[in-house]
């Protein structure tokens, strides 16, 4: 059984930054590709970011390249989003998930609870 947590979300003022992180429980982090997913109520959960297994390649949503920065430890079992000009169209909900690479939901197997981001302006 694979579980995800997530951590370091918050309240922060437009322009501001948050990193999350995502800690993975078992020995085969390093074996999964990893992504990260927002959502706000009423709409649908919306790829952010992905990395692969070995960290090398990663794949972001328009709405944040260049804002945003997924980074892993494998030797840590922790998946990272290094969030920065945060704006007030970032608030949601923001979830870690296992086992997938791209925006596809369908392809990830696990998910974390998730961690509020609220970005004021």
């Amino acid at each position: 059984q694979v579980q995800l947590v997530e951590s370091g979300g918050g309240s922060v003022q437009a322009g501001g930054s948050l990193r999350l992180s995502c800690a993975v429980s078992g020995r085969t982090f390093s074996t999964y590709p990893m992504g990260w997913f927002r959502q706000t109520p009423g709409k649908e959960r919306e790829f952010v970011a992905s990395i692969t297994r070995d960290g090398r390649t990663t794949n972001y949503a328009d709405s944040v390249e260049g804002r945003f920065t997924i980074s892993r430890d494998n030797a840590n079992n922790t998946v990272y989003l290094q969030m920065n000009s945060l704006k007030p169209g970032d608030t949601a909900v923001y979830y870690c998930a296992a086992g997938g690479y791209g925006s596809r939901i369908t392809f990830y197997e696990y998910w974390g609870q998730g961690t509020q981001v609220t970005v004021s302006s």
